[in-house]
């Protein structure tokens, strides 16, 4: 599903913040991506979802070369990727039905398959009686299901989770992450980066080690 071949991202002014990146994880696969603050992890995930581009290497996703690929092709390839951040970046003057609608909407689905799907993931996500509810209005881990609902309403291929449990409680961590074990049970890749060492600690997945924007393991570890 990825794979980055001698991969490097210098931004601007100098700064390398990934440097010569090679990994292997494969499809339907689940890996976690770890690492001190600074090590690389948020730019690593923005390379696989083309939100930043790399200065050297190769990016293979799903099997195709996107390491320079034309731009107007970026937003049919981001189609197979869910993105969940950390802070949410839900919109708060919508309901929660329309933040998760949002990216149906903007790729042109038809409306009576927009409110099947967005209802659908809601009922997955233990959310439906609160699709008319406005985000401001639910709890932290509440509005993390409602980003986790957005990311997965199109039924990426691929779902990529920046600290996403980086507000929460044990508790709640671990009942978010239970829910990435879920959608990966089911076939989706899943890539979550986080500095929750004890919970990682607490699944039996792969992981991924940045080290000061250098991966700290062979790429034989993740294949």
């Amino acid at each position: 599903m990825i794979r980055f071949t001698n991969v490097s991202k210098r931004y601007p002014g100098g700064f390398e913040a990934l440097t010569n990146i090679s990994f292997h994880m494969e499809k339907g696969a689940m890996a976690f991506l770890t690492g001190h603050s600074g090590a690389g992890k948020s730019t690593l995930l923005k390379l696989i979802a083309l939100i930043e581009r790399c200065t050297r290497g190769q990016i293979f996703l799903d099997g195709e070369n996107v390491s320079d690929i034309h731009r107007r092709r970026i937003p049919y390839i981001r189609r197979k990727i869910g993105f969940i951040f950390q802070d949410h970046h839900l919109l708060y003057d919508r309901t929660v039905y329309d933040n998760v609608a949002l990216p149906l909407v903007i790729a042109g689905y038809r409306h009576q398959d927009i409110g099947r799907r967005v209802r659908a993931a809601l009922d997955k996500l233990g959310l439906l009686s609160k699709e008319r509810m406005y985000p401001i209005t639910l709890s932290g881990g509440e509005q993390q299901r409602v980003g986790i609902a957005r990311a997965v309403v199109n039924k990426p291929m691929l779902l990529l989770a920046d600290e996403p449990t980086g507000n929460l409680d044990p508790d709640l961590s671990r009942e978010i992450m239970q829910l990435f074990g879920l959608f990966n049970e089911v076939g989706v890749s899943v890539l979550i980066a986080t500095h929750d060492v004890e919970l990682i600690h607490s699944m039996d997945y792969p992981v991924l080690a940045l080290d000061h924007g250098r991966l700290a393991a062979t790429a034989e570890d993740y294949a």
